[in-house]
């Protein structure tokens, strides 16, 4: 009974690590120094509306901007739906040269560059899908055909990158292609994009610059919105609902069953023990002892629930956090999370044994060896 209450709040504290962690990085923003200097801008209205290349070079003439690259969203599907990996787009040297955290070999890169039809793919995903350099990549378009009705288009695999100096090994990442192809190559909207990202010359000055950025297109057919990358994240992030609400909510509910369950498993151990309670205070223990020691009890049982929920919840983190950095940035068990997640077990140790240690304080010894 005790090691399956023990499994019951360690599956919690699983639950709450993994959870909050995600929801701190919504709150908190989790692409770190790399994107400190970074804005996106996006159409101002949905995500599905378009920008047009044209706005990219209005862009690079407004002050304070450093340089400006774009990508979209190209959709895809390689072999079978089970098979996702997001699919950008994209102009190869100026957005290697945005996000200077992606590596690439000067060579595969000048490769991507002068490839009509070349891409590039993190070196996790090569290895998960056994490509290598020279390999043709089909992907079956669910959003684009190509001109001639076409819904199969053709990548050739000219290099591989990588995250900084980390190799991902859960194969997750970003499958990168050449814009110029694929805007040829389509059936409709030549010429637009799905997004631009802009490096500033001066992180301090960029909610100045997104203002500027804004009010170029305020009144034309692509209006724009343009924030942090943080904030964008977190705006598509609030698209899908309020993630803190969210996970508070399931947290209040599973905390709560827990509650319950180890209250009832230290009710029931009490009452399996009241000889043996009444025997320790025949012995000298004092009411106060006795009530202390089985609240100890209540406490060291959250306690290694929550610390083993903690481990494993980080554990989990670290294998998953590879595969949604690509959508939300950074996401790490902060020691804010963890010191919470202790709390909240001494709490709930705490709130457990109260009524029990309250009913061993008041046992009568008579009463108890009699009952026995």
């Amino acid at each position: 009974r005790t090691v399956l209450t023990v499994l019951s709040v360690l599956v919690a504290f699983v639950l709450f690590t993994m959870l909050r962690s995600v929801a701190v990085a919504f709150d908190s923003g989790g692409f770190g120094p790399a994107g400190v200097d970074r804005l996106q801008v996006s159409p101002k209205f949905s995500i599905i509306d378009p920008l047009l290349i044209s706005q990219l070079r209005e862009v690079e003439r407004v002050p304070g901007v450093d340089a400006v690259t774009h990508a979209d969203w190209f959709g895809g599907v390689y072999q079978d739906g089970r098979n996702f990996f997001p699919k950008f787009p994209v102009s190869p040297k100026s957005y290697f040269d945005m996000f200077s955290e992606l590596s690439i070999a000067p060579d595969q890169l000048e490769a991507f560059q002068n490839t009509r039809t070349g891409a590039v793919a993190p070196a996790g995903m090569a290895e998960r899908f056994g490509w290598t350099v020279g390999d043709k990549i089909p992907i079956e378009g669910d959003i684009y055909a190509m001109r001639d009705g076409s819904r199969r288009w053709e990548f050739d695999l000219v290099g591989t990158y990588l995250h900084g100096d980390r190799r991902d090994e859960t194969g997750s990442g970003v499958f990168l292609f050449h814009y110029d192809y694929f805007d040829e190559a389509k059936q409709f909207g030549q010429g637009q994009v799905g997004w631009m990202t802009v490096r500033v010359q001066d992180p301090q000055q960029a909610a100045e610059v997104a203002s500027a950025i804004d009010a170029l297109f305020e009144n034309s057919l692509n209006p724009t919105r343009t924030a942090t990358e943080d904030e964008a994240q977190r705006e598509f992030a609030r698209q899908q609902g309020d993630i803190g609400l969210m996970t508070t909510g399931i947290l209040a509910a599973v905390f709560f069953t827990i509650l319950l369950l180890t209250g009832n498993t230290m009710a029931q151990s009490l009452r399996e023990r009241v000889p043996e309670l009444a025997v320790l205070k025949t012995f000298g223990f004092t009411d106060g002892s006795v009530a202390l020691l089985v609240l100890a009890e209540a406490v060291l049982l959250g306690l290694v629930g929550g610390a083993l929920g903690v481990g494993l919840g980080t554990l989990a983190m670290m294998a998953i956090e590879p595969q949604l950095q690509q959508f939300f940035g950074l996401i790490e068990v902060t020691w804010t999370v963890v010191a919470s997640a202790l709390g909240i077990a001494l709490l709930l140790g705490l709130v457990v044994g109260s009524v029990p240690a309250l009913t061993a304080r008041r046992l009568s010894i008579v009463d108890a060896l009699r009952a026995r």
